[in-house]
């Protein structure tokens, strides 16, 4: 049984797909590194501006050009030794880039060495440290674009990878969904097989049970799948050796497998031997080193310039707080950080002193509150906020200490919602997730309601965000809050 026809583009056979997009890539690349050695080449000899680089010379272009044209050669060869034109390694964002600059800087290592022990080979060294950053950066951006190209083509029809899934359990429909949300990863999923369900049963919107488990081979064949995706719980010990003795060394099937764990957990997994035995390890945290680093860059260089303009700001609201009524400046509030770590996370003080007595009050005498409480951990008109309380907290200028919080590096600019120890116990099996990441000022929650979302699609929100974070993503999410705060849609 073949998966239901769809209308759309016309698809290249897979084999082809893969080959085209590796050549256009290598012809980007090759532009792209001409262009960084082009580049350096004028900041080094044709800008009288920059005086540490320039001197005043007649430069050599007989002699720059076909080296720039031959370095190009070898820039390209260490990339493909690097495997940055294998198809698994494409369009991997910092992992890909974190490659690229290693080759470029291997090659400019391979042309420092040649300059040393070389007699006649003579370089501007100005020229090489400028090529090395230009040339770097050349690549990267010329792989940005084109995946950017890339990502346009799959959203609207192109370059699909058919996909086959074996179970059709809560882990596989899971896993199903999230490679669906994502329409830039060009994933079409074709259907499942499964004992448990009878053939045609619509699983997804859509997507149905195609055949039983031990119809694979033909499904895999009929449907012309490229990947199998294996829900590790669906399968026998036998059955998923059967299926790797028969795709196994098959060049045109890849077969992947779920971790088991993915409803639960959001920071993935990767394959580590262990005495000689492969395992899979569980990842402490979610981002990678080289995201955190791009992240806390992105948060400083909002958080530092912020901090000094709206200084005067920030102390007459201070100063306001501080004779209007009685009490702290600062409210602090325990909540979660990564790793199970708790702080203080600081606000303006909004309430009275005697806030938590006030409210053991209300809610002991009215039943809507407590239920409204229970489910939101707040109230839409709660007695115990000051005059200037509601006007900062409309303005969601209360939370303007919390940048405080990013700058010591216990929160960031955008994230999940920070939450108390106590609140923890609500996200049930999801809880662990948060400890993988810092709590953050805005998010996914903040430009999708704020406090008019349920506690459920907060949660729901925060999950989607941990196992999709990208930089793009934080800069989407800071773009689309300042519209929401200053409309206030949401803040009480």
């Amino acid at each position: 049984m073949q998966a239901d026809a769809q209308v759309g583009p016309p698809q290249l056979p897979a084999s082809m797909r893969k080959a085209w997009i590796q050549i256009i890539l290598v012809c980007v690349d090759f532009i792209m590194i001409l262009v960084g050695f082009q580049i350096a080449f004028i900041v080094r000899f044709d800008i009288e501006r920059i005086p540490w680089l320039y001197a005043y010379s007649t430069a050599p272009s007989h002699f720059y050009s076909p080296l720039m044209l031959g370095l190009t050669f070898v820039w390209i060869m260490i990339f493909n030794a690097l495997g940055l034109y294998e198809h698994k390694n494409l369009f991997r964002g910092m992992e890909e880039y974190k490659h690229v600059f290693l080759g470029g800087t291997l090659g400019m290592m391979l042309v420092i060495t040649f300059y040393f022990i070389g007699p006649d080979f003579e370089l501007a060294r100005g020229w090489l440290i400028v090529s090395w950053i230009f040339v770097s950066g050349s690549v990267m951006i010329g792989r940005t674009i084109f995946r950017l190209i890339i990502h346009n083509l799959r959203v609207q029809g192109f370059l699909q990878t058919n996909v086959l899934f074996v179970g059709a359990d809560s882990e596989g429909l899971a896993v199903a969904r999230q490679l669906i949300s994502d329409r830039t990863s060009g994933i079409k999923v074709i259907g499942f097989v499964d004992d448990k369900y009878k053939r045609g049963h619509e699983i997804l919107s859509g997507i149905r049970v195609l055949g039983p488990i031990n119809s694979i081979e033909r499904m895999v064949i009929d449907n012309h799948v490229e990947d199998l995706i294996v829900s590790s719980n669906s399968l026998e010990r036998e059955q998923f050796i059967k299926l790797f003795q028969y795709f196994g060394s098959d060049s045109d099937v890849t077969v992947r497998i779920s971790s088991g764990i993915y409803e639960l957990l959001t920071t993935g997994v990767e394959v580590q031997e262990f005495g000689g035995v492969p395992l899979m390890s569980i990842n402490k945290v979610r981002l990678s080193r080289g995201e955190t680093t791009l992240k806390r860059l992105l948060d400083l260089f909002i958080v530092i310039p912020f901090l000094i303009i709206f200084a005067p700001v920030i102390l007459a609201i201070a100063l306001t707080i501080k004779f209007s009524s009685d009490g702290p400046i600062f409210h602090k509030r325990r909540v979660m950080g990564v790793g199970g770590e708790t702080f203080h996370a600081l606000k303006f003080r909004t309430m009275h002193v005697n806030a938590d007595q006030v409210l053991k009050e209300i809610l002991a005498k009215n039943p809507v509150l407590r239920k409204e409480y229970k489910m939101h951990y707040k109230l839409k008109n709660d007695p115990r906020i000051t005059s200037i309380g509601k006007f900062l907290r409309s303005t969601s200028l209360d939370e303007l200490p919390q940048l405080l919080n990013v700058l010591f590096g216990q929160m960031s600019l955008v994230g999940p919602r920070m939450i108390t120890p106590a609140e923890l116990s609500r996200y049930g099996k999801w809880g662990m997730n948060l400890q993988t990441v810092k709590p953050a000022i805005t998010g996914l929650w903040q430009v999708s309601g704020r406090s008019n979302l349920t506690y459920e699609d907060r949660v729901r929100l925060d999950m989607y965000y941990i196992r999709n974070y990208s930089l793009w993503l934080d800069l989407y999410i800071l773009l689309l809050t300042i519209p929401i705060v200053f409309k206030g849609h949401g803040a009480y």
